[in-house]
């Protein structure tokens, strides 16, 4: 552990028989197998075993795994956990990168894996309604079928579920334009940790009665309540898109033409940049082409002929630039093999051998270019490569330190991590923009936020959940 940033690497558990170490089930789960009302229970270790972490190393095994259908089956499951005082983790598909539904302390992990039905599509309100276990990319598809649209787009879309994006307030390559989860979610029924069932928000696209309480649980990462279900805004569904792609000598010629687009009066739907390692990777991994050591993608949408007009501006913008080459595609196929490219970038980072410790920091925008300069010093300084890409259009980054599988836990690593982070920090910036604090970020909490922050975090938590039940050992303890 440095003593300098108090990082200590939280490293999986061994998976192990329940059974086997605790011969005698503790007298709560032999009560709670025979209450009236609960969700269906399991206990076997393959159930708990995969439901002990997520996509981050950490792993922790619950007593038992529940799958509610119903928000009556949440309802008196928490009931009967306030009374005993056990611990509840809720997830969705466990597709997070910082540990944030790793059941810590034992008890519980809450599935939602089985409310997993879109409730009603209201074409003449622009809304939907859902349940947390769908799937956000079936959404998308269901309702763009019927001409609407519903923007955030983790690159994680046809795995990660409405419930993990509303706990962790997702967002994507469009939030530039369109924002992030919480910007579409107009109510939520939530689940107390007592077991009282709240409704926040409503179906109306204004609504100011009370307190945004449906924006508070928006990424509250399950500390506060479980959302059963979710009123969502949908948008008219743009009728064209074009893309244009921009390769660069390098990633800092590349975010400074960020600013050159918007400066320009461009609001693309999404700005998306990659630097040379990002590109080698995904030359290897998907035998792409595409020149250069750092990239551009912009895409824009709208009307057909505003849109035809703003690519080909953009088009001669970018190669008034320091631009290597610059493309423009029009046609579905064309924009999905540049997309495909972006959305490859994750995959190919794997399949290079080195492990993948992906950090989701944000700065303002005017500082990306330095994002890139603190991505060299990185590299140079810590003995790691650095595979940075991401949402140039909001200044999100996803700065990757990536080294070999026998250096995880070394102090070099964390030095690199703990370097990022205070970097971040002294820019004005924030250590976590989509992916959630978790345990990842856990030992930094202190170091981004001020003490009247962290006391009123404690105090919303502590009058919602006065025994600490949800999702305990995270960043509020």
């Amino acid at each position: 552990m440095s003593r300098r940033s108090g990082f200590a690497l939280h490293r999986a558990q061994p998976v192990a028989d329940w059974d086997a170490v605790n011969p005698s089930p503790p007298a709560w789960l032999r009560a709670l197998a025979g209450a009236r009302g609960l969700p269906p229970l399991r206990t076997d270790a393959a159930t708990r075993s995969a439901h002990a972490g997520d996509a981050w190393h950490a792993s922790h095994l619950p007593e038992a795994v529940a799958f509610p259908r119903s928000t009556a089956q949440v309802s008196a499951l928490l009931r009967f956990c306030h009374r005993r005082g056990i611990p509840v983790t809720a997830r969705g598909a466990g597709r997070g990168y910082v540990g944030g539904c790793v059941p810590v302390r034992g008890g519980i992990a809450l599935s939602l894996a089985r409310m997993n039905r879109i409730l009603a599509i209201r074409e003449e309100d622009f809304t939907a309604e859902a349940e947390p276990g769908v799937i956000t990319g079936d959404l998308q598809r269901a309702v763009e079928a019927r001409g609407l649209f519903y923007p955030p787009d983790p690159a994680s879309l046809n795995e990660s579920t409405l419930g993990g994006n509303i706990a962790t307030n997702a967002g994507g390559p469009r939030c530039l334009k369109y924002g992030v989860t919480r910007n579409y979610v107009l109510g939520l029924r939530a689940v107390l940790a007592d077991g009282t069932v709240a409704d926040l928000g409503g179906r109306t696209h204004k609504n100011k009665l009370g307190f945004n309480l449906a924006d508070l649980f928006t990424g509250s990462e399950g500390m506060l309540g479980i959302v059963t279900r979710a009123t969502l805004r949908l948008l008219p569904l743009p009728p064209a898109r074009a893309v244009v792609v921009a390769t660069f000598a390098q990633a800092r010629a590349a975010a400074g033409a960020v600013q050159a687009v918007l400066r320009a009066g461009f609001l693309p739907c999404a700005l998306e940049v990659a630097d040379a390692f990002t590109l080698a990777a995904a030359r290897k991994h998907s035998r792409h082409t595409t020149p250069g050591n750092a990239f551009l993608l912009v895409e824009l949408d709208g009307q057909p002929a505003s849109v035809r007009g703003e690519a080909a501006a953009v088009a001669r913008l970018l190669a008034a630039t320091r631009a290597l080459r610059v493309f423009k595609a029009t046609t579905p196929q064309a924009m999905d093999r540049l997309w495909g490219m972006r959305r490859d970038f994750s995959y190919a980072l794997r399949a290079t051998g080195l492990l993948k410790m992906n950090q989701d920091i944000v700065v303002p925008r005017g500082r990306l270019v330095d994002v890139f300069r603190l991505a060299a010093r990185l590299r140079r300084d810590h003995r790691v490569e650095v595979a940075a890409f991401g949402h140039a259009g909001d200044g999100n980054i996803h700065v990757n330190l990536m080294f070999p599988a026998e250096d995880e836990g070394k102090p070099h690593v964390h030095r690199a991590v703990d370097d990022l982070f205070r970097s971040v920090l002294a820019m004005d910036g924030t250590i976590t923009g989509e992916h959630g604090t978790g345990l990842a970020r856990k030992p930094w909490w202190n170091a981004a936020t001020n003490p009247g922050s962290r006391r009123v975090h404690q105090a919303v938590k502590h009058a919602l959940d006065p025994r600490g039940i949800l999702n305990p050992g995270k960043f509020l303890g």
